[in-house]
């Protein structure tokens, strides 16, 4: 069974359940069938995976088993007895859903994630409890003011948008997490998009002045509501099946996380639900939830506080990064000229003030050229990287080399007379790898020339090593 097919057999049923009767053993059974071929689809689709990639499946089969079994509980029961009212036999069944769901996306967000993502536990945090404060309000806290409701149907019928509070924190968790974001992840978020919006039209329909009595009203709204559940049955069905799914497991790499305008919407819209109640209330003239609206806008404010530091420790992280690259050399990893400009008047300075030598160093691999047009650029650019870890081996804590430029080299030697220099040189000559050779020329600052001025002497002394046959170390002339 592939994806597509059973995308066209979910489609045909649901067609044809917008045609059968109001109520009535076949429409029980046509519903009931539908959720059950989904957790056959389900389990197809685990046993294609490995067996340590299985678990979550498992528990989304559970859930949709499940939930598609209690409608047909929930006919037998009133066929039997009549009981319909909260709670009843089927609420157990309905109810497992949530837990079972939560649990496999719990376990897609272990493999794919590590749980100590605070930038997505903030996100998601943060969506949870601006549209927990909408649940609060308009089902949680008028039913709990409902006075003909004993405790059991109450906690009964509060279940429902917990779980749907639960599913919504896991699924927004699981999407802002790292991972792969293949077409079965995406078919798992409309899956547990199409539970939330099966829920909150129940809800919106009991505001509106009952659900009874819309369902009289437009008798093919039932159909209508009941096809958004089936449809995230077959939803999960079709991820199980899809053929990327099994990348859904797999570690993420790490990645920085982005806040794009969806997500940044997203997140203004949920800080916003709770000034935005209250306005609500304010322009009615009585705020009946003032106090649910303090706490979850006092929650909502921290979030965002702690959601703004992440993303300043973000931006100075990668601020650092840059500055970083932008003294580094990409293909060596030394220091690039750029920090050897900014390195070696500071280094005069503290000769300087110290009252001690400094030595400075120009270094030029031999035949470089010729080198690259015999065995090829990437052979330059090893021989590249060979030498100047071979070279920066050899020298002090305390001195610098950098690459200048091309195949040309600068090095620093903070307190190095000319003899010290020259000795620090003919090491790195020696440790020049594939027999190559180098010439350099070698300049000891005089105590009063610029950083300038005492790296021309260098590149002289380097001239005259290349016009003396290279491979050899050249000072300039004394002063």
């Amino acid at each position: 069974m592939t994806t597509g097919r059973f995308a066209a057999l979910v489609a045909i049923a649901l067609v044809g359940y917008q045609f059968l009767p109001d109520s009535g053993w076949l429409m029980v059974g046509w519903q009931v069938g539908i959720g059950w071929a989904a957790v056959a689809a389900v389990l197809v689709g685990a046993s294609r995976r490995p067996r340590r990639d299985r678990a979550p499946w498992w528990f989304l089969g559970v859930g949709v088993f499940s939930n598609a079994t209690g409608i047909l509980v929930a006919k037998i029961t009133e066929v039997l007895g009549g009981r319909v009212a909260l709670p009843s036999p089927a609420d157990g069944f309905w109810l497992l859903l949530y837990p079972a769901c939560a649990v496999a996306l719990a376990l897609l967000i272990r493999r794919r994630d590590e749980w100590r993502n605070w930038t997505a536990l903030i996100d998601a945090a943060t969506i949870t409890i601006g549209f927990g404060l909408l649940a609060w309000v308009f089902v949680i806290e008028p039913a709990h003011r409902g006075t003909s409701m004993d405790r059991l149907a109450y906690a009964t019928q509060v279940a429902y948008p917990i779980g749907d509070l639960l599913l919504l924190a896991m699924m927004t968790r699981l999407l802002r997490g790292g991972g792969s974001r293949g077409p079965g992840l995406w078919i798992i978020a409309a899956a547990l998009i199409s539970l939330l919006i099966g829920d909150s039209s129940w809800v919106v329909l009991d505001n509106l002045g009952g659900a009874t009595v819309w369902l009289e009203r437009l008798p093919w709204l039932g159909h209508v509501l009941e096809s958004i559940f089936l449809v995230a049955f077959s939803l999960f069905g079709m991820a199980a099946l899809d053929p990327g799914a099994a990348r859904m497991t797999q570690a993420a790499e790490q990645r920085v996380a982005r806040l794009g305008p969806g997500l940044l919407a997203l997140l203004t819209g949920a800080s916003l639900i709770a000034p935005g109640l209250l306005a609500a209330q304010v322009h009615r003239g009585n705020v009946t939830n003032g106090w649910s609206i303090v706490l979850c806008s006092t929650v909502l404010f921290l979030l965002v506080v702690g959601r703004m530091a992440g993303l300043v420790r973000e931006v100075e992280r990668q601020a650092r990064q840059v500055r970083a690259l932008a003294r580094s050399d990409e293909l060596t990893g030394l220091p690039n000229r750029r920090a050897w400009n900014d390195e070696l008047p500071r280094a005069l300075e503290r000769a300087r003030r110290d009252h001690e030598p400094v030595a400075v160093a120009i270094v030029d691999l031999d035949h470089f050229k010729r080198f690259n047009d015999s065995f090829g650029h990437p052979a330059g650019d090893r021989l590249l990287k060979a030498a100047s870890a071979a070279w920066h081996g050899t020298l002090r804590k305390v001195d610098l080399i950098a690459r200048y430029g091309g195949e040309e080299f600068v090095v620093l030697l903070p307190g190095a007379d000319a003899a010290h220099g020259y000795a620090a040189l003919t090491r790195m000559l020696a440790a020049t790898p594939q027999d190559q050779t180098f010439s350099a020329g070698l300049a000891v600052w005089d105590g009063e020339e610029t950083s300038d001025e005492l790296l021309q002497r260098a590149d002289e002394a380097l001239y005259s090593a290349k016009a003396r046959g290279r491979n050899r170390i050249e000072m300039p002339a004394v002063v």
